[in-house]
């Protein structure tokens, strides 16, 4: 079929356009830079520009939309124009172009409200509890989507989690430049356990969702590899592929989650170049257990994960070997 992916120019978002252009479908990109993905045909705009999505969508039967400010701190009034505001703009086009199925990608800090998520599945999503203007505004947005579904156009929103691997600027890249400077604590010892999902299986779960969405429609279902880990390891695990010593200072997660609250009073005044080092709520994320359940997943979707976490980390250290 004819697929609109937006936000194919991030990471996980170029996985997905590589990923159906393998299955056969004819890809379409639009976001604001190229994709860079062999075999897909961009169309440079934003989600929040009507007439390029109006252009990138004429003819498509699919769409799987990604495109989303992601970030720990920023204006509130962006996070909504993109997140809110944005999705609205690509669900009514889709509707206007005749869309037969819809990929709504989401997150599962939409239903995290400060307490361990320990072996749940798709908790409803909560803007009014939700941690952080990305995850309020995620949650608002995933709500939007899935009140779309018809039969005409059936829904369904997927909650990648702590999506992973090589050629990953943000996640990895950030875990292994603050270990590589000594500035990557580990709270509470590392020990709480946490789901992560390998790249290749996010994408491949992604395309499972828009083939299965007539089936699976009108509902959202998070997405990992189920191979739970403390958190520690799996820092010390990806730090340990690019060639640098993990952490291992270790910190209360009550200093951290006060120390992230300050620097982002600071941040709102003088924002750095970055992300901030440290926020309540990576603190929270840092030493809060959040692991899924992922058997309505795999049922709903037919689709199961390829590339186990360990493997995954020996493919992350061949891209750090060159």
């Amino acid at each position: 079929m004819i697929v609109l992916v937006t936000g194919a120019s991030g990471f996980l978002g170029r996985a997905v356009a590589a990923e159906l252009v393998s299955a056969g479908h004819e890809v379409r990109t639009l976001q604001r830079r190229p994709s860079a993905v062999a075999g897909a045909t961009d169309i440079l705009g934003s989600i929040t520009d009507p007439p390029s999505i109006e252009r990138a969508i004429e003819g498509a039967e699919g769409v799987v939309h990604l495109a989303a400010k992601v970030s720990l701190t920023g204006a509130p009034d962006e996070f909504r124009r993109v997140n809110v505001d944005g999705t609205r703009s690509v669900l009514g086009a889709a509707e206007r172009a005749g869309v037969t199925r819809f990929v709504q990608v989401s997150s599962p800090s939409v239903a995290y409200a400060g307490s361990a998520l320990a072996g749940v599945g798709a908790e409803p999503a909560d803007p009014l509890r939700a941690r952080g203007d990305y995850a309020r505004t995620k949650a608002e947005a995933e709500l939007v989507a899935l009140a779309r579904d018809s039969a005409a156009m059936p829904v369904v929103a997927v909650r990648p989690h702590l999506v992973w691997g090589p050629g990953d600027t943000q996640l990895v890249a950030r875990i292994v430049e603050r270990a590589r400077r000594g500035r990557l604590p580990l709270l509470n010892g590392g020990t709480a356990l946490i789901d992560s999902t390998y790249v290749d299986n996010a994408a491949t779960g992604i395309a499972a969702a828009l083939a299965r969405a007539p089936e699976a429609h009108g509902r959202a279902y998070v997405l990992t590899n189920g191979e739970p880990r403390p958190v520690g390891d799996l820092l010390a695990g990806i730090c340990l592929a690019a060639g640098v010593p993990p952490p291992r200072r270790s910190i209360p997660a009550w200093l951290g989650r006060t120390a992230g609250s300050a620097i982002e009073r600071v941040w709102a005044i003088k924002p750095g170049t970055d992300e901030p080092p440290m926020t309540r709520f990576l603190a929270e994320q840092l030493s809060t257990a959040h692991w899924f359940d992922q058997r309505d997943t795999r049922r709903a979707l037919a689709w199961s994960p390829t590339v186990s976490i360990d493997e995954g980390l020996c493919r992350l250290a061949a891209g750090y070997a060159g």
